[in-house]
């Protein structure tokens, strides 16, 4: 049998940026995906990297001294270093300096320029040099956009317009392309207005750190359209059709301010390849800090490092997971983070290990007792337990990873209910068979969830499944295996106590 095939990328990230909580969760919602899809049997490919080329690249290096290669080496492993801080697990980082990369996006100019679709004109308009593009009249009265001047050069084009109506049709023929919908009726509304050409060229005499235009030596590529050209790169295309073949097309998970440049810029260029569209392109919202988008001129960047040294890695991996809905913003504050890490993980999952370790080390000798004839009090649990799998599995396949986890911390609530109404700690003075089986459905629960929580909580989870003697256990009810003797353990996740203000 065919396995279904998931391929998963983050945008490549600006290398002059520093990681912020923004690229975190990005990047560890891929690999939360990546990580489900994995265990699910999938045929996985996790992409992420840098995009190194551009004119503040360029600037930025001249300010150290440095040659542009160079100023990027030197910054890359901050973000690659991060990751694996954070537990990603990529199966490729590329970097749009490398010769794979630099060597598809030549190919794919020639082709593009042989279809007839980039053509060379002079042209004066507004130009933003902070965001590196010309931009329209209405979008500079938005304020949105920095250091804007009046620029007029010749440059190279590509014919962007005329794949507008196919990509209209496109979208309303694919409910689940653009997603979440709003931000599908978002593109809808752009691609109403007449769509311009998309300049896809600098001049070397103003700009020189960039992959050089093939038929024209004296320019380089415009920085999106070299950037977006990664995640086919990445995998073979021009170069192992068998590997491209194998994963194309993706999912892209994006930030929802690249929304135009995936859903149109990057859809258009496909269009002209001859090649599938993205599977989805998914844009998620904005950390924010109160009301504010976290920003470096704003001072509000919170840093993925200084969460992880206090709480750990998996603490804030399961935060931003289940903080954050796909289409919506979502608010940073400590008080949420202690919050969130308290409820779910110190008071719910968290007690109920320490809860049923503790009444087998004290009544069962340690051992996991045996399953039982379950009552009608066990079977509410155990139908929950069996319809829990499924029921994540489609939720993940729709990329609502916290009503994922919702669901499966809602089976860890219903079970330490079950404990305070079975109360298997006075069971076990009467009836020790009874207390056994009460504490074997609690722990198989507590096993079922942490084998879905795995995902998200990797380190964590390996530690309680290796606790039960079940590291390799899959999502059938009654995996947990009687007799096996609990180890002694810390508490995994230590309440958070906070200092009451006076």
């Amino acid at each position: 049998m065919k396995r279904n095939k998931f391929y998963v990328t983050t945008p490549i990230y600006y290398v002059n940026d520093a990681p912020h909580i923004g690229h975190a969760y990005t990047t560890i919602l891929a690999d939360v995906l990546a990580r489900f899809h994995r265990a699910l049997g999938d045929d996985t490919f996790f992409l992420t990297g840098l995009d190194e080329h551009g004119q503040k690249v360029q600037q930025a290096a001249e300010k150290r001294g440095l040659a542009p290669k160079q100023h990027c080496d030197d910054l890359a492993p901050r973000f690659s270093d991060l990751w694996k801080t954070l537990g990603i697990s990529n199966d490729d980082f590329i970097r749009t300096t490398e010769a794979r990369h630099v060597s598809v996006v030549q190919a794919i100019l020639q082709k593009v320029h042989a279809n007839g679709d980039i053509y060379q004109k002079e042209y004066e308009g507004l130009y933003s040099v902070a965001e590196e593009r010309f931009i329209t009249e209405k979008e500079a009265e938005s304020g949105q956009f920095r250091e804007v001047k009046t620029l007029k050069e010749k440059n190279y084009f590509f014919k962007m317009s005329k794949h507008q109506d196919r990509l209209i049709k496109y979208i309303e023929d694919n409910p689940g392309f653009i997603r979440p919908e709003h931000r599908k009726n978002e593109m809808l509304g752009f691609l109403r207005q007449p769509l311009g050409d998309l300049c896809i060229s600098r001049p070397k005499a103003r700009l020189s750190w960039g992959i050089e235009i093939p038929f024209d030596r004296d320019y380089v590529t415009y920085v999106w359209f070299d950037a977006l050209i990664n995640y086919i790169s990445a995998i073979g295309y021009m170069a192992d059709e068998d590997k491209f073949k194998r994963f194309w097309p993706a999912v892209h998970l994006i930030g929802k301010d690249i929304l135009t440049t995936h859903s149109i810029y990057w859809t258009t260029m496909l269009f002209s390849l001859d090649l599938p569209l993205p599977e989805a392109i998914f844009a998620h919202g904005w950390w924010l800090m109160g009301e504010s988008k976290m920003s470096k001129s704003l001072g509000n960047v919170v840093r993925p490092l200084d969460l992880i040294e206090q709480h750990g890695v998996d603490a804030v991996r399961y935060y931003l997971m289940s903080e954050m809905n796909l289409g919506s913003d979502a608010n940073f504050t400590p008080e949420n983070f202690i919050k969130r890490y308290n409820s779910d993980l110190a008071n719910d999952f968290g007690n109920l290990l320490n809860r049923v370790s503790g009444l087998i080390a004290k009544n069962h000798g340690g051992i996991i007792p045996e399953a039982g004839t379950p009552s009608s009090a066990d079977e509410e649990v155990v139908v929950t337990g069996r319809a829990l799998g499924p029921k994540v599995e489609a939720l993940i396949r729709d990329y609502k990873v916290d009503e994922a986890l919702n669901e499966i911390m809602n089976l860890i609530r219903q079970v330490n209910k079950y404990m305070e109404a079975q109360a298997p700690w006075k069971l076990a003075k009467t009836d020790l068979p009874a207390a056994g089986r009460v504490l074997y459905t609690a722990t198989e629960a507590l096993r079922l969830s942490a084998v879905l929580l795995k995902a998200v909580m990797p380190t964590k989870v390996a530690t309680v499944l290796e606790i039960l003697g079940v590291a390799d256990s899959g999502l059938s009810w009654g995996e947990l295996k009687s007799g096996v003797l609990l180890p002694a353990f810390p508490p995994l996740f230590p309440r958070i106590e906070v200092e009451k203000k006076v």
